[in-house]
C-alpha cells in the first residue's frame, strides 16, 4: 500500500501548490431498488479561469446530481467535469456512483484543469478516508471489512512452538542431510563440478567445515545454487552448519509478469524485480510492455508507437498522445510519475543481458489482437505521416459496436486485414533482433491472444468477406486464423509463441493439431472453482488439446489483487483477494487435476501484477513482497512443505528483515479480541509493536503500545501493527 497519513485527510499529490485544489470524500453506500451506489463529493477551490475539470476513474455510471453541473467520458475510464459554478472561490460537486467503493484504488486519481485558454494545468488535491465509518466500505447486507475480532482468531492459527532450523528458506530445499560434523569457515567461493543429472536444474551442495562443494548439472544449477547458498550464509549469520543439501525444482518455468503499459515502472525498479526473482530461485519475468493504454518498448521501424503511445495527457482527438488513463497531471511530456516513459531499445538491451546474468529469461509480450488500443492509435498517426496503410491496424467504415473487458469500444486489430500481420511480423522481428544483440535466448513471445470482445468485427466489411471466403467460423474463426499465422511466423524464427488460455480453449480438434505443437506455453488465468467438474477446468481443457499449461490462476497468483478487503488495502477485488497464503496454497494437481490415465503437461506456475493500480515503484515491491514468496515456494515444490505457521515464521524472521533498508513490502494486521472483559490483541510476527486507540481514531506512532489484556468498556478499538520500519493498515473492532 501507498505510505498513507491517516489523519482526517490523505495527501497525495506532491507537485507545486497549484491554484486549484480538489477535495474529495465519499459520503457513504447506499442501496435501491436498481442496487448500491454511492456519492463522490468534490470541493473545488479557486477556480477562477477553470472551464473543466478532469480526472481518472475506473468506468463506472455516473451522474451529477445539482442542476448546472455535468460528466462527460472522454474513454472509459477518462472524465471531465464542468459546472456553472466555475469561477468562484469554492464549488461542491456531487457525483452519483453505481457500484460499492471497494478500496482506495476504486477512488478518483489524475485531477488537472484546462482553463477557458485551453491551458492544461495541474491541481492539487486531497483524500478524505474511507476507513473512519461501515457505511463508507460497505452496506447492512454486505460488509467485507476482515473484522479484528477474524483476524486475531486467523494470527492465532500462525502461532507456533516451532523454531527456524538454519536451513529453512523460500523456497524450501528438496533434501538436507546435517553431517554434524560442526560448521562452514568458508562458504564464499565455492568449488564447483560438472554433473550429469535427468534435470538440468538440479544441484548439490556439500558443505563441509573447510569450505563448500557444489556439483550442478548445468549453468542455471550452478546459479541458483550459489544463490541458495549465500541466502543460507547471510541468514545463518556467517554460520552454516555441515550438510548435504540436495535440491532441484519441481518446474522449470517459474514466473512473475510485470505490466508497465496501464502505469510505467521505471528501469531500475524491474532491474530490482529480475535480481529478487533470482534470489527466490524463480527464472522467468513475463515483460508485459503493451497494451490498450501505452506502448513501452522502443521498435524503431515504428517510432509513433512510442511517440505517441507512451505519452499520456489531456487531448480529445489523440493525434499527438493517448488520453490519460488511470494516473497523471494532464501533460504527456510529465516525467515524474507513472503515466509517461518507455525504454529505449539500447536500455532493453543492457537490461536482457542483466536478466540473463541473474538466469532469468526475459518473455516479452506483443498483445494481439485485442488489448492493442494504444498500437492501433500509433499506427493510424503512422498511416496519417506517410498516407502508407500497409501496417494499418483498423479499416474505415468499420461500424463494428463492442465493450472489452476494460470497457473500450476501439482496441482490437483487424484481422482480416494485411495491416495486422505485417505489424506483428516486423516487432516480432524486431526482438528477436535486440535478443540477438545482447546475446542471450528467446525462449518464447507472448501474442496475448485474450479477451477479444464479442462484436469485435461485426461491421467491419473487410472481415465479414474474409469469414465468408474463407469459410472460417464467425469472429472467432477469425480469431483462430490470426494466431495460427502468428504461430507460423514465430516457428519460422525458431520461437516458441506463448499467449493467454483463450488461444488454446474452446477449438477445433484442427486448429489445436497445428497450434499446440507450435506453442511454448499457455497462461491458465481464470477463477479456479475446486467444486467444478474435472472437465470445467479451463488448465484441463488447455492439456487435453496438447497445451503445455502455465498456472495462472486469478484467485492464487494475481498479485495485484487486494490483500484483503480493508478499504485501506490498494488492489483490484475481481477475482478475490490474493495474499501469501492464497499463493502458498496454490497446488498445481488441484488446479490442474490429471485422469488417473492421463499425464499432466503443467510446465510451471506464473503470478502477474497489472498495474491499473500501481503508482510507484515501492507500491510494486508491497505486492509482490510476501505475497511472491507463496508463489516461490509453490513453483519449486509442487506439494505441500511448510505448513501455514511455520511458513510465516521463515518470512517474519528470516524474509522480511532481509529486505529491510532496500525494499518495500507489505504487513499484516494485528488482531483484537474482547474476552471477559479485557482486551486481547496479538500480531502475525514476533517481536512487532502493535498501537493502539479506544477512541475511534487512527492509532499513531505515538499511540500506547499494547503489552498485556486490560479491561475497557471502549466501543471502538482501532490497532496498527509496527515492525521493521513498516506499518500495517487498522484493524477495527466494534464491541457490542
Amino acid at each position: 500500500m501507498r505510505k498513507m497519513i491517516f489523519a482526517a485527510t490523505v495527501m497525495l499529490s506532491t507537485a507545486a501548490m497549484a491554484q486549484t485544489t480538489v477535495e474529495w470524500q465519499s459520503l457513504g453506500n447506499n442501496t435501491d431498488e436498481k442496487g448500491v451506489s454511492y456519492v463522490q463529493r468534490l470541493t473545488v477551490k479557486n477556480t477562477a479561469g477553470v472551464e473543466r475539470l478532469c480526472f481518472n476513474q475506473f468506468s463506472r455510471k455516473m451522474q451529477v446530481i445539482t442542476p448546472g453541473d455535468a460528466i462527460h467520458e472522454i474513454v472509459p475510464g477518462y472524465y471531465y467535469l464542468t459546472s456553472d459554478d466555475f469561477g468562484a472561490d469554492s464549488v461542491v460537486i456531487d457525483i452519483h456512483t453505481r457500484g460499492t467503493l471497494a478500496n482506495v484504488s476504486y477512488r478518483p486519481d489524475g485531477f488537472h484543469v484546462v482553463t477557458t485558454d485551453g491551458t492544461v494545468k495541474p491541481v492539487e488535491w486531497t483524500y478524505k478516508s474511507i476507513s473512519s465509518s461501515p457505511e463508507l466500505w460497505g452496506t447492512p447486507s454486505r460488509d467485507r471489512m476482515p473484522y479484528a475480532d477474524a483476524i486475531y482468531a486467523f494470527n492465532e492459527t500462525l502461532n507456533t512452538r516451532e523454531r527456524l532450523g538454519a536451513f529453512d528458506i523460500i523456497p524450501s530445499f528438496k533434501s538436507v542431510k546435517e553431517t554434524k560434523k560442526g560448521y562452514c569457515a568458508q562458504a564464499v567461493n565455492p568449488q564447483v563440478v560438472a554433473i550429469e543429472h535427468e534435470n538440468y536444474e538440479f544441484y548439490r551442495i556439500n558443505i563441509n567445515a573447510d569450505g563448500v562443494v557444489i556439483e550442478a548439472a548445468s549453468p542455471q544449477a550452478e546459479k541458483m545454487a550459489r544463490v541458495a547458498l549465500m541466502k543460507l550464509w547471510h541468514r545463518n549469520g556467517g554460520k552454516i552448519p555441515t550438510a548435504v543439501i540436495e535440491d532441484y525444482p519441481d518446474f522449470h518455468y517459474r514466473c512473475v509478469m510485470i505490466d508497465i503499459s496501464r502505469n510505467n515502472q521505471p528501469l531500475e525498479a524491474l532491474e530490482d524485480v529480475a535480481f529478487r526473482l533470482s534470489q527466490f530461485r524463480m527464472n522467468k519475468l513475463h515483460f508485459h510492455f503493451c497494451d490498450d493504454e501505452a506502448w513501452r518498448l522502443e521498435i524503431p521501424a515504428f517510432p509513433e508507437l512510442t511517440d505517441l503511445g507512451s505519452r499520456r495527457g489531456y487531448t480529445l482527438d489523440e493525434t499527438g498522445h493517448l488520453v490519460q488513463i488511470f494516473a497523471g497531471n494532464g501533460n504527456p511530456d510529465e516525467k515524474a510519475g507513472s503515466a509517461n516513459g518507455y525504454i529505449t531499445r539500447p536500455q532493453f538491451i543492457a537490461f536482457l543481458k542483466k536478466c540473463y546474468d541473474l538466469g532469468v529469461d526475459v518473455i516479452p509480450e506483443i498483445e494481439s489482437p485485442g488489448h492493442a488500443r494504444a498500437a492501433i492509435k500509433a499506427m493510424e498517426a503512422r498511416y496519417r505521416r506517410t498516407g502508407d496503410d500497409l501496417y494499418r491496424l483498423i479499416e474505415d467504415g468499420d461500424t463494428s459496436r463492442y465493450t472489452s473487458a476494460q470497457a473500450f469500444h476501439d482496441n482490437v486489430m483487424n484481422p482480416a486485414l494485411p495491416g495486422p500481420v505485417n505489424f506483428m511480423r516486423v516487432v516480432i522481428g524486431e526482438l528477436i533482433s535486440m535478443y540477438k544483440e545482447a546475446g542471450v535466448p528467446l525462449t518464447a513471445i507472448h501474442i496475448g491472444g485474450d479477451e477479444v470482445p464479442h462484436g469485435a468485427w461485426n461491421g467491419s466489411p473487410s472481415a465479414l468477406a474474409f469469414i465468408e471466403e474463407n469459410n472460417l467460423d464467425g469472429e472467432k474463426g477469425l480469431h483462430a486464423h490470426f494466431v495460427k499465422q502468428i504461430a507460423q511466423i514465430l516457428a519460422e524464427r525458431g520461437v516458441p509463441m506463448n499467449g493467454w488460455q483463450e488461444i488454446a480453449v474452446g477449438h477445433s480438434d484442427e486448429y489445436n493439431a497445428q497450434v499446440a505443437p507450435l506453442t511454448g506455453g499457455v497462461n491458465c488465468w481464470t477463477v479456479f472453482n475446486p467444486k467444478a467438474p474435472i472437465e470445467k477446468h479451463i488448465s484441463v481443457q488447455a492439456m487435453r488439446g496438447g497445451y503445455p499449461v502455465i498456472l495462472s490462476n486469478v484467485n492464487h497468483f494475481y498479485l495485484d489483487q487486494s490483500y484483503n478487503y480493508h478499504p485501506d488495502e490498494p488492489g483490484l477485488t475481481w477475482g478475490g483477494v490474493v495474499d501469501e497464503f492464497a499463493s502458498l496454497d496454490g497446488y498445481p494437481a488441484k488446479m490442474c487435476p490429471v485422469p488417473a490415465d492421463g499425464k499432466s503437461q503443467v510446465i510451471g506456475l506464473s503470478g502477474h501484477v497489472f498495474a491499473e493500480t500501481l503508482r510507484s515503484p515501492e507500491q510494486l515491491q508491497r505486492y509482490l513482497y510476501p505475497k511472491m514468496f507463496g508463489l516461490a515456494e509453490r513453483a519449486w515444490n509442487a506439494d505441500e512443505t511448510y505448513t501455514r505457521a511455520k511458513f510465516n515464521l521463515v518470512i517474519g524472521e528470516r524474509e522480511l528483515p532481509a529486505l529491510v533498508g532496500n525494499c518495500d513490502f507489505h504487513m499484516r494486521q494485528p488482531g483484537i479480541v474482547v474476552q471477559k472483559g479485557k482486551v486481547k490483541m496479538n500480531s502475525p510476527y514476533k517481536n512487532a509493536v502493535i498501537r493502539y486507540t479506544l477512541d475511534g481514531t487512527e492509532p499513531t506512532a505515538d499511540s500506547p503500545v499494547y503489552t498485556k489484556p486490560f479491561a475497557s468498556d471502549a466501543k471502538e478499538i482501532r490497532a496498527r501493527l509496527y515492525y521493521l520500519g513498516k506499518q500495517s493498515v487498522t484493524s477495527i473492532l466494534y464491541v457490542k
